[in-house]
């Protein structure tokens, strides 16, 4: 079962047939993210093919991991299996 982590913190968790797995990055559907380590970011950044991304820090036990999670919220139809999923970076260990 595919797994995120940070700070020793399970932020993560879903079961394979869950999981989009796209570009090497573990999508994780938002129904398995612990929500109250996430907070709204303002940053966005935008893909040629999957559209506009929009970011969320993580927060735990104070401390702040800026950035670290990234979902498309209306993807293009080339990205639309990632629909509602977010994946990690900065530091964040995922496992498959």
């Amino acid at each position: 079962m595919p797994t995120a982590s940070w700070h020793g913190a399970v932020i993560a968790e879903a079961p394979d047939d869950q999981v989009q797995i796209v570009e090497n990055n573990v999508y994780f559907p938002m129904s398995a993210v612990r929500q109250e380590y996430l907070q709204p970011s303002a940053t966005e950044t935008k893909c040629p093919w999957k559209g506009t991304a929009n970011y969320f820090s993580l927060l735990v036990d104070g401390e702040t991991n800026r950035d670290a999670v990234w979902t498309y919220r209306a993807p293009f139809d080339a990205a639309r299996q990632i629909a509602g999923h977010v994946a990690f970076w900065k530091g964040v260990t995922v496992q498959r």
